[in-house]
């Protein structure tokens, strides 16, 4: 693994240097969290010849001074396509979680020249759902995550700070109550939606509902693994991923 800051955006990078025109495969972390949670599925698709670049959002974190205060999905999008357009790099494939869906679905909407696939991983937050009914979902999950996580999670969240943390939830809210699904619609990348069957964020019917959203989705899920399947059960979602992108290039 190599880390270094690319513009203002610190980035984690696995597998070979990325090279100008070149796709790589880029994964977006959610609310509060570094990239430092993607590195288990990071690893994994490096091992099989890919570049990943694993970007902190301006905000969070190791990027933390990238931002002034909390940011929008949109804002977080248009950040994200400044950074891939600085390093010259081709059509990607852009594999996200939770909220970093939101941020993924934003920027595959309004710059699908820069997304060729696009993996959502346990797609939050769906319209309608109180901010204080997730909260009770996110506290519900927290137990079905493996320890290892909730440390490294806890340890960004104190980084990336409350206040942000919770400015960046009310943004996050709006943009699912009046953007997230107009983006959606708007995806014309093929695009597979991930789901852990213990996920007690990510409904089952609302994963189903996202897939057939976009113009070319579908829905998988993965047994035993919960919101964050990309960490706790990373060969299972590589192979999805490498399966889905097989598929679609044949």
């Amino acid at each position: 693994m190599e880390q270094e800051t690319l513009g203002d955006i610190f980035t984690r990078r696995f597998g070979p240097a990325p090279r100008a025109g070149a796709p790589a495969t880029l994964l977006v972390h959610g609310l509060g969290l570094s990239g430092r949670y993607f590195v288990p599925l990071a690893e994994r698709l490096a091992a099989r010849g890919r570049t990943v670049l694993v970007p902190d959002l301006p905000g969070n974190a190791r990027s933390r001074a990238a931002a002034r205060g909390a940011s929008s999905p949109e804002r977080a999008a248009a950040d994200l396509a400044r950074w891939h357009r600085r390093l010259a790099l081709g059509p990607s494939l852009v594999v996200a979680n939770s909220v970093g869906c939101q941020v993924a679905a934003a920027l595959a909407a309004r710059a699908p020249g820069l997304v060729r696939r696009l993996v959502l991983t346990g797609p939050a937050l769906e319209p309608g759902t109180s901010g204080w009914r997730l909260c009770g979902r996110l506290l519900a999950d927290a137990p079905r995550e493996p320890l290892s996580l909730l440390a490294v999670a806890a340890s960004d969240y104190l980084v990336t700070g409350p206040l942000r943390i919770a400015g960046s939830f009310r943004y996050a809210l709006r943009d699912a109550a009046a953007s997230f699904e107009a983006n959606l619609r708007r995806v014309s990348a093929p695009t597979l939606v991930l789901r852990g069957t213990g996920d007690t964020i990510a409904s089952g019917p609302w994963v189903r509902h996202v897939a057939r959203t976009v113009v070319d989705g579908r829905a998988v899920e993965v047994p035993g693994a919960a919101h964050a399947a990309h960490y706790s059960a990373p060969d299972a979602v590589a192979e999805r991923i490498e399966s889905f992108t097989t598929e679609v290039h044949a």
